[in-house]
């Protein structure tokens, strides 16, 4: 796990070296243990990187690396674990290595196999391979979206980073704000690939490769999931294969040559991989939690760890903890709203204090169903067909609504609010984080004219008018994987764990286990009310039946209350400040109405105001400050 850069220059101007230094300096946090700046013959290419050992600890694999002759050379950001299994053949063809590393298994493979090469590697990554005598660039994205990889090219001159802060050092990045992603921000918490805050700064999407060379750049899509060939296997036989294919991605996730341990939630997804674990190894575990006992998960957390006797460690975040916002504002490189960033940081912290690499339950909830929003989807399409919209509408103006946002006539206030909306409209309101909260009112007459409202719901509507037969929760799973856990859930690991140079894994994400779950029939996800079915099915008897059984809590945080207490003051001093409004995307006096009618408890506004504070924080890093 790393931290890679670089500078391409086909202009005839040489590659700043000094600027790439710089570019690594800023990545510093990702790898702590070594830096390598290697520039091509000519200096039309320049790149950088900064290391985080954990496969092959030696000098021998340092990068950037290169093949044998020096034609070729990769710097390289994540894990390949099935390198072990592609060397044999790459030696029987005559390929010779220098190291023990999975680095050094993707510089040959480029060399065989060429652009081809990303099909053959389960893993995650984001490299860049400098091919000298072609004088191209090829870079590659994992297929899940786990590492990222941003970039900006014009005229012939391209600079790309694992990190926005990073892509900034280099000097040549402008810092000129697209209006449109601030609406996407707003709408969903995140800005969707391949767009970024900055005009003209991309994000390599998720399963895509970029070529660049004298002719521009070109970027192509190498997979994706097929939810449309569904398996016949039996309930049972696809509990078995669940397990078997789980157990698999778990054990190849294991091999490291620094500790590793595994981060325990309490939920279902992460105790699965406790549970595995725990089949080969002595687990660490980790796991946070808030003095607000409705949003915490301790005790569940604790359950699993006396039952697979792990080595446990608790961490209790409290609203000080905001003290490392602006750090975080920094190292996320563009707003970003999604606040369980802050207990993902600190587990991540502690984490690192005791282990290098720790395994994770990320993206279960995406392959086998495991959010309410799925069911309540589906419910409300049913109210739908029966007639019954305007009913559901006059139900939900007569409930009363609740600033707690885990109060059930708050939750079915919101679903009967929802019900009676088309299907991509439902689903941003259920995903995002406006809510029912109206942004044309928010926006300023001038923001509005400078952006396209409908864009955040168009990103979403394909998902929902294609015509391809496909059950509506295989539509839905589809539309998380390809835009909520790329852009949101693992942006906010990658960069929370790597900001602790803690690497984070995900054997949920292994994509033979994801292309497995595709291929199951919607009734083996979901089934008589209870969501991920069939995994519940395969860790039957592994897994403690009150675990199993229990109803999904979220990784959320109390930021509602922390606003109305001890963050009242600094919440609103930053979002009525002088700056904030002068901005002159919201309406000043809708911006306060907002503060106010949270702290005094007429809405729960929780989300809203945690996307203004941290877009607001963001300008003043990025565009008041240094950066």
């Amino acid at each position: 796990m790393c931290g890679i850069c670089g500078i391409i220059d086909l202009t005839g101007k040489p590659a700043e070296r000094e600027a790439v230094a710089d570019m690594c300096g800023a990545l510093k946090h990702r790898g702590p243990d070594d830096e390598g700046i290697y520039t091509s013959a000519g200096s039309a290419a320049c790149l950088g990187h900064r290391r985080l050992s954990i496969i092959d600890l030696s000098s021998s694999a340092r990068q950037p690396m290169s093949n044998e002759d020096g034609s070729v050379w990769l710097v390289f950001n994540g894990e390949i674990y099935n390198f072990h299994e592609l060397r044999p053949g790459l030696e029987k063809s005559g390929h010779k290595f220098r190291s023990h590393s999975d680095t050094e298994t993707i510089v040959h493979l480029y060399e065989e196999y060429g652009e081809e090469c990303v099909s053959r590697l389960r893993g995650m990554f984001s490299f860049a391979i400098w091919d000298d005598r072609k004088k191209i660039l090829f870079a590659a994205r994992d297929r899940a979206g786990k590492k990222p990889f941003l970039y900006y090219y014009e005229a012939g001159r391209f600079v790309f980073s694992s990190e926005l802060a990073s892509l900034l050092k280099s000097g040549i990045v402008p810092k000129e704000i697209e209006p449109g992603a601030i609406n996407y921000y707003m709408s969903l918490g995140y800005i969707p690939a391949p767009d970024t805050i900055f005009r003209k700064v991309r994000k390599l999407p998720p399963a895509h490769t970029l070529t660049m060379g004298k002719s521009g750049v070109e970027i192509k899509r190498y997979w994706s999931l097929d939810y449309s060939k569904k398996t016949g296997i039996s309930e049972t036989e696809a509990a078995s294969e669940t397990l078997r294919l789980l157990r698999e991605a778990v054990k190849m996730r294991l091999y490291s040559d620094v500790p590793l341990g595994a981060f325990l939630s309490g939920g279902i997804d992460s105790s699965c991989v406790v549970a595995l674990m725990s089949e080969f190894t002595k687990v660490k575990t980790f796991s946070i939690g808030f003095e607000e006992k409705d949003f915490s998960e301790l005790r569940f957390a604790k359950e699993v760890s006396q039952k697979f006797n792990t080595e446990h460690h608790e961490f209790i975040v409290r609203p000080k903890a905001l003290e490392v916002l602006e750090l975080l504002v920094e190292r996320y490189g563009e707003p970003y709203a999604d606040s369980s960033c802050i207990p993902t940081y600190y587990v991540s912290r502690e984490t690192r204090a005791f282990v290098t690499v720790a395994l994770n339950g990320d993206g279960g909830d995406e392959s086998f169903a495991g959010y309410e929003r799925y069911q309540a989807m589906s419910a409300a399409g049913r109210i739908g067909r029966l007639g019954l919209k305007g009913a559901a509408r006059s139900l939900a103006d007569i409930l009363p609504d609740s600033v707690d946002s885990k109060s059930l006539s708050r939750r079915a206030k919101r679903f009967l609010s929802n019900a009676g909306l088309p299907a991509p409209e439902r689903y941003l309101r259920w995903v995002g984080i406006s809510g029912g909260l109206s942004l044309r009112e928010l926006y300023s007459p001038e923001f509005t004219e400078s952006i396209d409202m409908e864009a955040p719901l168009a990103l979403l509507r394909p998902y929902f008018t294609e015509d391809d037969g496909l059950d509506l929760l295989d539509r839905l799973l589809k539309a998380d994987v390809d835009t909520y856990l790329p852009n949101d859930l693992l942006v906010k690991v990658d960069i929370a764990s790597m900001a602790n140079s803690l690497e984070a894994r995900s054997p949920f994400l292994d994509h033979k286990v994801m292309e497995f779950a595709a291929s199951l029939p919607v009734s083996y996800k979901i089934r008589g009310g209870v969501k991920k079915y069939i995994l519940r099915k395969a860790f039957s008897g592994m897994l403690p039946d009150n675990i199993l059984k229990r109803r999904k809590m979220g990784f959320g945080v109390p930021v509602g209350r922390w606003f109305r207490g001890e963050l009242k003051d600094f919440m609103r001093e930053t979002l009525l400040s002088r700056s904030c409004a002068g901005r002159g995307y919201f309406r000043p006096g809708c911006v306060k109405g907002l503060v106010e009618d949270h702290i005094n408890g007429k809405r729960d506004l929780s989300f809203q105001l945690w996307a203004l504070l941290n877009l607001e924080l963001w300008h003043k890093k990025f565009m008041d400050g240094k950066l």
